[in-house]
């Protein structure tokens, strides 16, 4: 991500928007002012979001929505609309905003330039359907009416695409969605699966590869076993190729691939791949989460200038939500799948060394603003590295899964 003066000047947050089928459909950007005095350039800030969310430009209301805005501040989010931001960009707006009969001429003005104006609560339900027709989306809260979504957001025909913020547990979740929401802001706090199902039987090559990297095992009982998996081998190469990661040249076969990383990064690679396999579709939006995790605390231990710690603090994050994707308790998952010792005391409680860098990603992916200026704080993180370190991997994984 290109450095600019303007990721020192805000705070950001993010939540996948996840669909029906587990599939991550776009994604939730909140932002707003780091000081509440500072006057930023609107134009500087669209032109860092469409570099970071590049898409096709074309215009037309039925263009997919790539990324709901959440402005938290009034004169901002004023400010980004009076640029008409291409259409992939949702512009969320508070239920006061979309009050008042002095607005609709405007809304249907920027309908027609299409600006996508997303409303946020049910107040919207009494807006007249001709109004109602200015909006592409609204959003409601998992706690209105025991999620609300079983009823239109007016009376009228149309009925807007509903997205459910909120939701805590996987219940809700399923709940959301069998009542009738487009997608779900954010991912549920509990395990994806019950932990008596156990890891699934298709990960165990990798855990055995895991340990074969760790004893620093010869090339060719690696190779072998890998090759033993056509399936797996041929998604480490996929990953390894990935236009998110940066290589310059294809590597065509795993031989390649471990010279190109050597041993010492072989195990990143590993502990990447892992995630990426665990079947189920709640645990295919947290490895996305998951390898987020992974890049921003890369790219930290890098501006901090310490690259020794970069592939051990990319296996933190990468595996930090191991357990609720296989609702496995780290302190059992430890006896499966090896990883460094400061790895595993950071992630099995609150004193290892990387722990304080893990509440600084959960409270990015809850936009708990304060919290992240405190914890960034602690760390002497500085607003500029953390964002840019967060632009990046948002980016990198569009990439991944595209």
């Amino acid at each position: 991500m290109q450095d600019t003066p303007l990721l020192g000047q805000i705070l950001l947050g993010y939540a996948p928007v996840v669909g029906a089928g587990g599939q991550v459909g776009g994604l939730q950007l909140a932002l707003m002012p780091a000081h509440s005095k500072a006057r930023l350039d609107p134009a500087e800030l669209l032109n860092l979001l469409v570099r970071a969310f590049p898409g096709n430009n074309k215009p037309g209301a039925g263009a997919p929505l790539d990324v709901l805005l959440n402005v938290v501040s009034e004169s901002l989010l004023y400010d980004l609309i009076e640029l008409h931001p291409p259409s992939r960009f949702g512009l969320e707006l508070p239920a006061f905003m979309t009050s008042g009969a002095d607005r609709a001429g405007r809304f249907r003005e920027l309908h027609e330039r299409q600006v996508s104006l997303v409303a946020k609560g049910w107040a919207v339900s009494s807006l007249p359907e001709s109004l109602l027709q200015s909006f592409r989306a609204l959003i409601v809260d998992a706690a209105d009416e025991d999620l609300g979504i079983d009823r239109p957001p007016s009376s009228g025909p149309r009925k807007l695409d509903t997205y459910i913020e909120g939701v805590r547990t996987t219940s809700e979740l399923e709940l959301a969605f069998s009542s009738g929401a487009c997608g779900v802001l954010g991912l549920p706090d509990d395990p994806a699966v019950p932990a008596r199902m156990g890891l699934a039987s298709e990960l165990r090559v990798i855990f055995e590869l895991m340990h074969l990297a760790e004893r620093k095992a010869p090339f060719d009982r690696i190779q072998a076993l890998m090759q033993s998996d056509p399936k797996l081998a041929t998604t480490f190469l996929w990953l390894v190729n990935s236009p998110a990661f940066g290589w310059r040249v294809e590597v065509p076969d795993f031989a390649h691939a471990f010279l190109l990383l050597g041993p010492g990064r072989l195990m990143s690679w590993l502990a990447l791949l892992l995630v990426w396999s665990v079947p189920g579709e709640h645990a295919r939006s947290l490895s996305r989460l998951a390898v987020r995790r992974g890049l921003v605390l890369s790219a930290l231990a890098r501006a901090a200038g310490q690259p020794d710690l970069q592939d051990e603090m990319f296996i933190c994050g990468v595996l930090s939500l191991f357990d609720r994707m296989t609702g496995i308790a780290f302190h059992d998952l430890m006896a499966s799948v090896p990883m460094p010792a400061r790895v595993q005391a950071s992630l099995n409680g609150t004193v290892g060394p990387y722990a304080q860098h893990l509440t600084l990603m959960s409270a990015v992916e809850r936009a708990s603003f304060a919290e992240i200026t405190e914890v960034a704080d602690s760390l002497m993180i500085t607003q500029g590295a953390l964002n840019g370190a967060v632009m990046s991997a948002l980016a990198a994984v569009r990439r991944l899964e595209a």
